[in-house]
């Protein structure tokens, strides 16, 4: 990497986007050497989630130039490696959205490879559809999911419809390196592009195929005359992101029309205004809803994320409203899917769900109980959609039923191969409706799961390292854990320490460390793939849930000594 005073001069002298330049030469004459050192220190990197950054100029930086260049690295990959090659894309509400797909729009076209655009924008499970339902190649999201406001992102897709695989990943990333930034990119006119068929507009007919689709996955056993006596009532916000359309469009073609949408997060609006983190883990992004709940007391609270890819849900407890985990409602999702099913006289051995490692051991108690497989990955929703790909390769694809991620992400078919909002939107109020009919809501649902399993806690810590020197100081916590792993945590022995780091039961490399502890509690260390993170995967089992929180925190306690 070039000295980052000589990069600064090299943009300044090179970039013709007047934002862009009025910002390095604001940098510049400011001699913030922070600012300097954090836009130039490294090339944001492309991986297997494509990009993910701030908004701004320079190499570590989300703008036309960085997005250009990853654009054309991708370009040349599908040319090389497909006979007429197209790409889907699709963005979500974020902040320069528009900007980013029509220029690599724009790119794809003078490098031969048609690009087909959703018109306007749409969530992440649209454009894993249109990959496959148009055909295409490859394709592209430009969404940086949960992050705040000031993130943008560029999610790669391979034609399966899946995030593009590690190997995959390597080759875009070796063409983008032999790509100069200011003389390398190939473009042409948007406009002229449109005109001359190299750029098309993706048509509703896509979209109406991907909405039976998912209503397709319905698994609702409810007669008319049931459903009638439990009406559902819901509170939803999309969080000033893609879900309004798609989310209410299916939840009314399956009879749910009882629908309050919270008025300040209905809009699009890449600021996201009334959250500074549009997450629906987080009560912040929530509270909106929350507030609006006690004025008109729904059977639930949904909120989906800006690309709609991952959905949250906060039921009434008391006198409040509580949010359930992402493990809770997988938990949830795949013992109601099981019970439907199992209703229906499936044979429920040969079905496969599918979770990660980090996600809750609680899965492990239903696959007992129901008698299905249950298969781990690596964290990453990719590889959830790559299993689905091998039991479609395999003819097998109707064994699976569910896939789920901790981080709130869901799937209940291989209508997409990424987590679909719209889809666990559908599931989640048709399951309320079941527990409804019996006098539940799903924190009580939940309740019962625990009672009868045992009460499986989990919790996830993100720790950042923020700066130039995050990086290396991430990556020196990792290799000191691997140097000298502790032998208790929380005073409790380290059975053993699985390191992912070479391949664990058959699954990909990956910068995982896993601790097991005595009593079945376990913690897990992972650095994030596209933030200044380490996230840290807390499990426990108590005999109540007050035991498995003291657990918990004590986990939580000694964890964060190690990682600091």
């Amino acid at each position: 990497m070039a000295d980052v005073h000589v990069l600064l001069d090299e943009w300044i002298a090179n970039v013709t986007d007047d934002e862009l330049l009025t910002e390095l030469k604001a940098m510049k004459e400011a001699g913030d050497e922070n600012a300097i050192t954090d836009a130039f220190f490294q090339d944001l990197e492309f991986g297997t989630a494509g990009l993910r950054g701030t908004l701004g100029a320079g190499t570590n930086r989300m703008n036309i130039y960085t997005v250009g260049r990853a654009t054309q690295g991708f370009a040349e990959y599908l040319v090389k490696n497909f006979e007429n090659p197209t790409v889907a894309i699709a963005r979500d509400s974020r902040n320069n959205g528009e900007l980013f797909v029509k220029t690599a729009a724009a790119i794809f076209a003078a490098n031969g490879v048609t690009a087909k655009l959703y018109p306007k924008i749409s969530p992440v499970p649209t454009l894993s559809w249109a990959v496959r339902d148009l055909a295409c190649s490859g394709g592209v999201c430009v969404t940086a999911s949960h992050n705040p406001a000031q993130y943008n992102g560029y999610k790669a897709y391979g034609p399966d419809g899946c995030q593009i695989a590690s190997e995959v990943a390597d080759a875009i990333s070796a063409a983008i390196a032999g790509v100069d930034m200011w003389n390398g990119i190939k473009s042409m006119d948007f406009d002229e592009a449109v005109a001359a068929g190299k750029i098309e507009w993706i048509g509703d007919d896509c979209l109406e195929r991907y909405y039976d689709a998912v209503v397709d996955k319905s698994v609702c056993n409810l007669t008319e005359e049931e459903s009638a006596s439990a009406p559902l009532k819901l509170v939803y916000t999309p969080l000033n992101g893609t879900g309004l359309i798609p989310v209410t469009t299916v939840l009314n073609k399956v009879g749910i029309t009882d629908i309050t949408v919270v008025p300040e997060q209905k809009d699009p609006d890449g600021d996201f205004p009334t959250c500074p983190y549009p997450n629906p883990e987080i009560r912040q992004a929530m509270q909106k809803g929350i507030d609006l709940c006690q004025e008109v007391h729904p059977d639930l609270l949904l909120a989906t994320d800006p690309d709609a890819d991952r959905v949250g849900v906060a039921c009434q407890d008391g006198d409040d409203y509580t949010l359930l985990t992402g493990n809770e409602m997988g938990v949830l999702l795949l013992d109601y899917i099981c019970k439907m099913r199992a209703a229906r006289g499936e044979d429920l051995s040969r079905k496969v769900a599918v979770t990660t490692i980090v996600s809750s051991a609680m899965v492990d108690a239903l696959a007992d109980e129901y008698g299905f497989e249950l298969r781990r990955c690596l964290t990453g929703f990719k590889y959830i959609g790559d299993i689905i790909t091998s039991l479609s390769d395999a003819g097998e694809v109707d064994r699976f039923i569910f896939g789920f991620e901790e981080s709130y992400g869901y799937l209940s078919g291989d209508h997409v191969r990424d987590k679909d909002a719209v889809n666990a939107s559908m599931l989640i109020c048709q399951m309320a409706q079941y527990y409804k009919l019996q006098g539940k809501n799903l924190v009580e649902a939940m309740h019962d799961l625990y009672e009868k399993y045992g009460y499986y806690h989990n919790k996830t810590v993100s720790l950042s390292y923020p700066g130039a020197d995050g990086a290396a100081k991430m990556a020196g916590i990792m290799a000191e854990l691997r140097a000298e792993a502790p032998v208790e945590i929380a005073g409790s022995k380290v059975e053993a320490v699985l390191d992912y780091k070479d391949g664990v039961n058959g699954l990909p490399k990956a910068n995982v460390i896993e601790f097991d502890l005595e009593g079945g509690n376990k913690a897990i260390v992972r650095p994030s793939g596209t933030e200044p993170k380490i996230k840290l995967y807390i499990f426990a089992k108590g005999a109540d849930a007050e035991a498995a929180d003291a657990l918990i925190a004590a986990i939580e306690e000694s964890g964060r000594e190690l990682l600091s």
